[in-house]
């Protein structure tokens, strides 16, 4: 068992790292563009939300422009490391059905193997941010060690949606485009550039609808604990946590339901 284990960690690690090397393989800046294009990203929301509009989450009185587009940058971060999922993951298994159609193979990495991928980008984003942190926010604070388990729904979460998008990508062609507007929609509902607080006072009936997100939650909390020194809110973590949970076994349950089929469709 233990061997069966540790083939499947080297598999995953092998995909994973042959990600990496072919989405930026041919490129002149190569993995310069994982520093470049969240910055280009984030000046540019910074810009539009923060200087023209002048935004503020409003969560507490000390907030600064500094403070605000540290929040920015960290809820972008987190927000793509959920639209890569929902994007990259819904065509890994029809991109390769050639290995699919092996049948000591496990198949069920290769989504995985995408989402290792995504996690290495989105922790460059991460050491950027907390850089930044280190320069212009507003210091350390013990709620700041709530960060690794804030994360944890969005990593549930991420597992069973690649999961499950991947074994749908197989049967639905077309799923490109119902995620690239799933991933536009998921960006102006989960509270990047705006707080929770805002939106409960300036519309109840979007927040009827809007908490539910529970990248919403794990967003809001993720500034509560590295931003506004803040403990994650128990409800809405819990919330999460329990969409995470319920997400991540689906996406198994689904992923195993419809593997056998896999070859004969490809």
């Amino acid at each position: 068992m233990n061997a069966k284990i540790h083939k499947q960690l080297q598999l995953w690690w092998q995909f994973t790292r042959r990600d990496i090397e072919v989405r930026h393989k041919g490129s002149y800046l190569g993995i310069l563009w994982l520093l470049l294009s969240p910055l280009l990203e984030f000046a540019i929301y910074t810009i539009v939300f923060g200087l023209i509009f002048g935004g503020r989450y409003g969560v507490v009185e000390s907030e600064t422009h500094a403070t605000y587009a540290l929040g920015i940058f960290l809820s972008l971060t987190l927000y793509r490391f959920a639209a890569e999922t929902i994007a990259v993951t819904s065509t890994v298994i029809v991109g390769q059905p050639n290995l699919v159609k092996k049948v000591v193979f496990p198949v069920h990495i290769l989504p995985l193997s995408a989402l290792g991928g995504i996690c290495f980008r989105v922790s460059i984003s991460l050491l950027l941010f907390v850089i930044g942190f280190l320069f212009f926010g507003p210091g350390f604070h013990l709620t700041n060690l709530w960060f690794p388990l804030v994360l944890l729904p969005l990593i549930l979460l991420s597992i069973g949606t690649s999961w499950l998008l991947s074994a749908l990508g197989v049967f639905l062609r077309d799923i490109n485009q119902i995620t690239g507007a799933a991933t536009l929609v998921l960006l102006y509902s989960s509270a990047v550039f705006y707080s929770a607080n805002m939106i409960q006072a300036k519309s109840p009936l979007a927040w009827a609808i809007l908490k539910f997100n529970p990248l919403l939650h794990t967003i809001e909390d993720a500034r509560r604990v590295l931003l506004w020194q803040i403990p994650p809110a128990p409800i809405s973590f819990t919330y999460s946590l329990g969409v995470g949970l319920v997400v991540s076994i689906l996406g198994w349950l689904c992923f195993n339901k419809l593997r056998p089929a896999f070859a004969d469709v490809l």
